[in-house]
């Protein structure tokens, strides 16, 4: 691998490490104060749903923008959403959708 590559690994890593480790560092220190919980900040509460709804705005944009990818995106996601009313869990929506997205792009490849 290039040097490049592997400094793109290191600060992915590092960008991952430090988004979990400094919030939590931030509030363990806060929390053994005497204030406590009544100490802890709005923004924290909200920044685990902020960063999935970000990861999720990602996931469905598709990679290669046109017409069959939106439409493998969107079964997909309506698959996804199906299946999860049905089993309210997490891994089978989403092999569902994985699997739905695949049967469409190559379903649509071969016509």
């Amino acid at each position: 691998m290039s040097h490049a590559l592997w400094l793109a690994v290191v600060a992915s890593a590092l960008g991952t490490l430090l988004m979990r480790v400094v919030p939590f560092l931030w509030m363990q220190r806060r929390l053994n104060s005497d204030t406590g919980l009544s100490n802890m900040p709005q923004w924290l509460g909200i920044l685990g749903p902020m960063m999935i709804a970000a990861v999720l705005g990602v996931s469905i944009v598709p990679v290669n923008p046109n017409t069959i990818s939106w439409l493998a995106t969107a079964i997909g996601l309506v698959v996804t959403l199906l299946v999860w009313w049905r089993v309210r869990s997490l891994g089978w929506p989403v092999a569902a959708g994985v699997c739905i997205y695949g049967v469409v792009q190559i379903s649509v490849a071969l016509l």
